[in-house]
Order: structure tokens, then C-alpha cells, then sequence
């Protein structure tokens, strides 16, 4: 139970199958309280199904810093300090998934970046001032960023940028004691991956590549999660983690 008595705020859980609630339930099973945001109403609903009576919910929608500063305000008037904040959140107009990169609009691009990547900035900010020493926090990304995967366009150089961010968020935030890391995870069906046209064929082809041949799971991302946004990982700064049973590799 080494997350007993921390508070982690998760940000991005859409459903039972997204890699955030595989990383919730991996920190609820160590002991942690979780602090659950969700985008709109509709979002509320699905979060209130999975939720538990101590989890506390909370309205944030990254686009708007007002929102964004509301929500942590509540945060800190309903639970003062954090020990965590996990971010996965991620979005692209699906048409800008497909066809050449070239093609991609300004607004299409710049949306992709906003919610994307952007988005752990701002978030981070607004929860500075609450973090305990110690805390962690940990972002989502994939090996789009680095290699050119079919119909993943922008979003791969959305999760370039937020690679980056985390590298350059970890000089600062560590001054403060907190740890800064992301997890590239391997490809898993989710409703965030079902956007990706080919989606199927991907995650077979990432699948016949593990070391065992089985893909990923939520739970083993969650796993690497909890460590990782634990003090137990304070030595492990700016790092970008491989979750992906070593699809990488080759």
C-alpha cells in the first residue's frame, strides 16, 4: 500500500477500458483517494457508474484556464494538498488522423496541440501550488511520437511535443520535490485508439510483436502508473517509460 493516504488527482478516464482507469484502479488498490475530472455532464455520468463514495469529482475542462483554475480552486478547497496528478488526456479531429500530414489543418493542428500536449502544462500550473513534496506526476504517451505510424499524424506530433514538455517540466518541478514522468504505452483497444483509422490492424500488428505475444493491458500500464507517480520513484525524473511488453524494441 504504498500510495496510503495520498491524494492523486486522474485526469482522462472516458471509460472502463481507458488506460486512466486502469492506472485509478492500480493507485485505489495501493491506498490511494482519487480526485476524478470530467470534461462535461455526459463525462459525469459515466465517471459517477465507476467511481467510488470516497472519490471526489470534478468539473475541468482543459480548453478553458477559467475552468481549469475552478477545478483546482475546488481541489484544494475539498482536499487541500496532492500528492499526484495523472494526465491522459489526448484528442484530434479524427479526419486529421488519416491521409498525408501535409494536409492537416491549422485549426485541426493547433486543436491537436492545445488538448494534447498543452493541456499537462496548464494543468501542472494550476496544481503547483498544491503539491506536496514527493508527489508525482505522470502523463500518457505512444511510439507515434518517435516513429511514423500509419493514420496517427498529428497526434504523434502532439505526443512529440508532450514528451518534451515532460522533459523541461521535470527541471522545474523538481526544484519544488515533485517528479515528472511519462508512459508510452502500447497500443490497446480504447475508445481514444477506435479514432485511428486501421485501428484493428494495428493493435494486432503491436500484439504479434510483444515478447510473449499477448498485448499490453490497462492494468499493467496502471501498475507502472501507481510506481511511478509514488515517492518510490523520485529518482526517476524526466523519463519516458515503455509499457509496451517490448514492441519497441524492434
Amino acid at each position: 500500500m504504498f500510495l496510503e493516504g495520498k491524494k492523486i488527482v486522474i485526469m482522462g478516464v472516458a471509460n472502463n477500458k481507458s488506460i486512466a482507469w486502469g492506472c485509478a484502479k492500480a493507485m485505489k488498490d495501493q491506498g490511494a483517494t482519487l480526485i476524478f475530472t470530467y470534461q462535461n455532464e455526459r463525462m459525469e455520468k459515466q465517471l459517477a457508474r465507476l467511481a467510488q463514495e470516497d472519490d471526489l469529482l470534478v468539473e475541468c475542462d482543459v480548453a478553458s484556464d477559467e475552468s481549469i483554475r475552478r477545478a483546482f480552486s475546488t481541489i484544494e478547497t475539498r482536499v487541500g494538498k496532492i500528492d499526484g496528478l495523472l494526465h491522459a488526456i489526448a484528442y484530434s479531429k479524427k479526419e486529421e488522423l488519416g491521409g498525408n500530414i501535409s494536409d492537416v489543418s491549422r485549426d485541426g493542428y493547433a486543436l491537436a496541440q492545445d488538448v494534447s500536449a498543452f493541456s499537462l502544462l496548464a494543468v501542472s500550473k494550476a496544481a503547483k501550488p498544491l503539491f506536496n513534496k514527493g508527489a508525482g506526476i505522470v502523463t500518457l504517451t505512444y511510439m507515434g511520437s518517435e516513429r511514423a505510424i500509419p493514420n496517427y499524424n498529428v497526434m504523434g506530433i502532439a505526443k512529440a511535443a508532450l514528451e518534451a514538455s515532460v522533459r523541461y517540466m521535470a527541471v522545474e518541478f523538481g526544484q519544488v520535490g515533485v517528479h515528472v514522468n511519462a508512459i508510452s504505452a502500447g497500443a490497446i483497444k480504447t475508445l481514444a485508439v477506435s479514432g485511428v483509422s486501421g485501428y484493428k490492424d494495428l493493435i494486432k500488428e503491436s500484439d504479434s510483436r510483444t515478447i510473449d505475444g499477448q498485448g499490453v493491458t490497462i492494468e499493467e500500464v496502471g501498475n507502472m502508473a501507481a510506481f511511478l507517480i509514488s515517492p518510490l520513484a523520485s529518482g526517476v525524473v524526466g523519463d519516458v517509460i515503455y509499457v509496451d511488453k517490448g514492441v519497441h524494441l524492434t
